[in-house]
C-alpha cells in the first residue's frame, strides 16, 4: 500500500483508517485532508489513479467529486448574496427574466438552493451533449413548468441544481460559474478545484471506477414518484472518464478536486471566512447560507433530508460527533467535504472507486470517526 503525505502525530489514527480502507479493498485510490483552525494536520493520498493499477495516486491527482461540487457552488452564491448582487428571498426571474415562463415567476433563489423549486429534472428529452453545452439545458429549464408545487417538498435536484444556480450567477456577474470559482475561490485559496477542466490539466485526472451498487440510486429514483433526476439525461457513473465531461461546466456534479482543496475551502469557512489573513466571505454571510431551510423526507430517495442554501445539514456520517452547525456536501460514490465551525475543522475526502451503500459509506465513517477521536 502506497500512502504518502503528512499527518500530525495527534491524528495518526486517520492515516491508520485510510490504510485500512486500502487494505480491505474498499479504496482503490484517493486522498483525505483535514484542516483544524486554519492549519493542515492531515494531507494523505494513496492507492492507484487507474483501474489497471499502473499509475500511483499523487499529491496533485484530480478526481471528479460529483455533488461535492454543489457546496462550492453554494459558496459562490453566498459571496454574491453578501455583495448585494443576489438575494435568497428574491424570485429567480428578477435575474433571469425568461425563467418566469411556465408559472415559475415566484420561485426563489432559496427554493432552488434547497431543492424545493420543483425542477429536479427536465420534462423534455435532453441528451448528455445538451447538458454539457449549457445553453440547451438552461433554456429548457427556463421554458418548463414546475414538476411539483415549489416549496411543498424538497426533492434532490441532482443535475439541475448546478445549472440553475450557475445561470443565475452568470446573469448577475457575467462570468460562468467555473470561471467565478477559479477567480474568486480556488485562486485566492490556492485550492486545486475546477469546474470546467482545461486540457492542460487532463493528465492529472484519475480514472473513475464504478463499484458495487454505485448506480443503484438511479434506478431507485426512476421508480419513485419523482423520477425526473434520473432522466434527460440519465446520470452515468463513468461520464468523468470522457474528456467532453471534464471540459464542460456541470456545477451540479463535475468538479475536479483534490482532498486538500476541499479541506482548504471548508477550513476557510470553518474559520469564519478567513484563510491566512485574507477574508473571502464574512462569518455572517456563511451563517446566512447555512441556516436550515428544509428538514423532512426526500420522496425520490425515501430518506431523510436537511438542506440549507446548497449545503447538506445533519449528515448521518458525522451525526453525534460534529457540532450542530456543521455543513457540507457528499458526492456520488464516496467524496465528501464539510466544515465544522464549532471544532474549527475543514474536511475533504476524494476517491475514484464509486461505491453504493444501503446505510453509511464505511470509508467516510472510519476517516471521520478517527478525526473526531483525535480532537
Amino acid at each position: 500500500m502506497n500512502i504518502d503525505g503528512i499527518c500530525d502525530p495527534r491524528f495518526a489514527a486517520v492515516r491508520e483508517a485510510f490504510a485500512e480502507c486500502l487494505a480491505q479493498g474498499l479504496e482503490h485510490g484517493g486522498g483525505v485532508s483535514v484542516v483544524v483552525h486554519g492549519r493542515t494536520v492531515v494531507d494523505l493520498w494513496g492507492g492507484h489513479a487507474d483501474a489497471a493499477r499502473t499509475r500511483l495516486w499523487r499529491q496533485d491527482t484530480l478526481i471528479n467529486v460529483w455533488s461535492s461540487t454543489k457546496g462550492v457552488v453554494a459558496l459562490a452564491i453566498a459571496m454574491l448574496v453578501e455583495r448585494g448582487r443576489l438575494d435568497y428571498a428574491a424570485p429567480i426571474a428578477r435575474y433571469w427574466p425568461e425563467f418566469a415562463a411556465g408559472g415559475k415567476e415566484r420561485i426563489t433563489l432559496d427554493q432552488v438552493m434547497s431543492h424545493q423549486a420543483g425542477l429536479n429534472g427536465l420534462a423534455v428529452p435532453m441528451d448528455e451533449k445538451g447538458l454539457l453545452a449549457w445553453t440547451p439545458f438552461v433554456d429548457a429549464l427556463a421554458a418548463m413548468s414546475p414538476l411539483w408545487e415549489p416549496g411543498s417538498r424538497s426533492i434532490y435536484h441532482a443535475l439541475t441544481y448546478g445549472h440553475l444556480a450557475g445561470e443565475v450567477l452568470r446573469r448577475v456577474d457575467g462570468r460562468s460559474i467555473g470561471r467565478f470559482i477559479a477567480e474568486e475561490i480556488a485562486g485566492p485559496l490556492d485550492a486545486d478545484f475546477h469546474v470546467g477542466l482545461p486540457d492542460r490539466e487532463d493528465s492529472r485526472v484519475a480514472e473513475m471506477i464504478e463499484g458495487p451498487k454505485a448506480s443503484d440510486w438511479v434506478d431507485f429514483v426512476r421508480a419513485s414518484p419523482f423520477p425526473h433526476a434520473s432522466h434527460n439525461p440519465a446520470p452515468r457513473a463513468l461520464a468523468p472518464n470522457d474528456r467532453a465531461w471534464r471540459a464542460a461546466e456541470v456545477p451540479g456534479g463535475n468538479g475536479q478536486s483534490t482532498a486538500h482543496a476541499l479541506a482548504r475551502i471548508y477550513g476557510m469557512m470553518a474559520a469564519g471566512g478567513v484563510w491566512q489573513d485574507q477574508s473571502l466571505i464574512s462569518r455572517a454571510a456563511i451563517e446566512a447560507a447555512t441556516y436550515l431551510r428544509f428538514r423532512g423526507t426526500d420522496e425520490s430517495f425515501a430518506s431523510p433530508a436537511a438542506f440549507a442554501a446548497g449545503y447538506q445539514m445533519e449528515d448521518p456520517v458525522y451525526a453525534g460527533r460534529a457540532s450542530p452547525q456543521t455543513f457540507g456536501h457528499t458526492g456520488w460514490g464516496g467524496a465528501i467535504g464539510f466544515a465544522d465551525p464549532g471544532a474549527g475543522v475543514g474536511f475533504g475526502y476524494v476517491t475514484n472507486r464509486m461505491l453504493g451503500f444501503d446505510d453509511l459509506d464505511p470509508r467516510r465513517k472510519l476517516l471521520i470517526d478517527a478525526v473526531y477521536d483525535a480532537l
